[in-house]
């Protein structure tokens, strides 16, 4: 019996097979092979046309099957992973009436703001576990204010994972925990958020009906199995947002655990039974994948917008498509910690929450021609996104969240020794590295939401650590120096 899982990203589309006898992957596909392209029509406004996602998605599932033994009919549930906080409006006949306004886009942090100090800060943050910020309720009232003409077309107003659940299914629907990532969650209440929408007169219509995030979402409608070459009435069985995805992946369910990634942003992500949320807004509480009225799991997160995306520039700029981050990860190991005093800040990509929605950009400082050489480059780069994981995960700390060991996927930022080996030695944790990512982690949700496990527990006995990495000790003073200097950088910054 096979499950596909996909990881709708905005770098890319991805897709896997997974076998639920035997719990290990079949396969995995990734399209494109470089990333999408993110429009900016203005300075800190970042959009992607989600029929592009569509298109992705088709091309990821056809290489899919090109290379792996399975037949579409012995697929028998999907599951749906999606980058968090983007808005996606549709009319009554499920056209796409703009470009999705995604995540990193910072165009409505000011409504977000105006919106916590005129709801008052106490009732927002007990209530709705953040500001309203720069998330996806924000991003409607904008479209409200500045394209009235196109406001008034809406039908349904949608996550990046609800219309790829449309599209599949020809229904719209959303999930509780999606609500709540796009700030539209009343926690108190335990329903959608009317109090805000009323603030925004956001009539409540807009909302998607609400499903489980585990079971039946619906089923592939004739159209789309015709244009993706499978079953149709395969059940949709699991959607979640791209990081409580990555936790669940990880097996991270319960209290105290971590789970990391380090894709296009970067996310620290811990799960609590408690309700907490920092008053300055620098971390953000949604539901978890496995919350329940009964038994309270929520996901405290933390992100980094300047993350793989700075990995990527940096890649471009010095070597256009011809090499490998294999290799520049190479070439970055022949320069001491702390790259020869050039110091790296990766704040160039929108809005960064844990830096309380401001936007430093991005810089190196003290670059010195008679010294510095395209190693040093790189190797600042992986440490200066280390060291924002580390300064993020002492927020973390601020809150009761430590992590004494970090769970994350053998992928992306993670397969650096710099990256890993900086953040386990200035927190003194363990790093371990699985055998899954986000697409499998979503077929495997989707094995788990169809029914086919019983349990959590059962679902994961496929689930291997293939690395671990110790804190290098020895060396601590060296990595210590190195980031406060990258701190007293980014206090100067800030304070400007």
């Amino acid at each position: 019996m096979i499950t596909l899982g996909f990881d709708v990203g905005s770098s890319s589309l991805k897709a896997a097979l997974y076998n639920v006898s035997s719990r290990i992957a079949v396969a995995h596909s990734t399209y494109p092979k470089e990333e999408l392209k993110i429009f900016s029509p203005k300075p800190g406004w970042a959009e992607q046309d989600p029929e592009i996602w569509w298109e992705s998605l088709k091309e990821a599932l056809k290489h899919l099957l090109l290379k792996s033994p399975v037949k579409p009919s012995e697929i028998k549930a999907i599951g749906i992973s999606f980058q968090m906080h983007g808005l996606v409006l549709v009319d009554k006949k499920q056209n796409v009436l703009r470009p999705s306004i995604i995540w990193c886009d910072s165009r409505a942090v000011e409504i977000g703001n105006k919106a916590f100090k005129d709801l008052g800060e106490e009732r927002c943050l007990k209530s709705l576990l953040n500001s309203p910020g720069n998330f996806t309720a924000s991003k409607l009232k904008w479209v409200m204010q500045n394209e009235p003409s196109i406001y008034e077309k809406v039908y349904k107003m949608m996550l990046p994972g609800d219309y790829i659940a449309m599209k599949l299914t020809g229904e719209i629907n959303t999930t509780a925990e999606g609500l709540a990532e796009g700030i539209l969650w009343d926690f108190e209440k335990d329903k959608p958020a009317k109090f805000l929408m009323d603030y925004f007169r956001i009539d409540e219509s807009l909302l998607p009906n609400i499903v489980p995030g585990f079971g039946i979402q619906g089923y592939l409608s004739k159209k789309a199995s015709e244009e993706l070459g499978l079953t149709e009435g395969i059940p949709v069985t699991y959607r979640a947002g791209d990081q409580p995805n990555n936790a669940f992946s990880l097996n991270v369910l319960e209290p105290g655990e971590i789970a990391a990634t380090a894709g296009t942003s970067g996310v620290v992500y811990g799960v609590s039974e408690k309700i907490k949320f920092d008053l300055r807004n620098r971390l953000n509480t949604f539901l978890h994948v496995n919350h329940s009225s009964e038994k309270r799991r929520l996901g405290i997160l933390l992100c980094i917008n300047g993350t793989g995306i700075s990995n990527s520039w940096i890649k471009k700029v010095l070597f256009g498509t011809g090499s490998s981050y294999d290799e520049l990860n190479d070439l970055a190991e022949g320069i001491d910690i702390g790259s020869d005093g050039l110091t790296f800040l990766p704040f160039g990509n929108g809005a960064e929450r844990m830096l309380e929605n401001s936007e430093p950009g991005a810089l190196f400082a003290d670059l010195n021609f008679n010294l510095h050489k395209k190693n040093h480059l790189l190797r600042s780069v992986l440490e200066g996104v280390a060291f924002s994981f580390y300064y993020g995960i002492n927020i973390m700390k601020e809150l009761g969240i430590n992590p004494n060991v970090i769970r994350a996927g053998m992928a992306n930022m993670f397969l650096s020794k710099i990256f890993r080996d900086t953040i386990a030695t200035l927190n003194e944790s363990p790093i371990q590295l699985y055998n899954t990512d986000g697409a499998l982690g979503a077929a495997r949700a989707a094995a788990y939401g169809a029914g086919f496990y019983s349990s959590f527990e059962e679902a994961f006995k496929g689930l291997k650590c293939l690395l671990n990495i110790e804190p290098d000790l020895k060396n601590k003073d060296k990595y210590l120096t190195a980031y406060n200097k990258w701190h007293n950088e980014l206090n100067n910054k800030l304070k400007k």
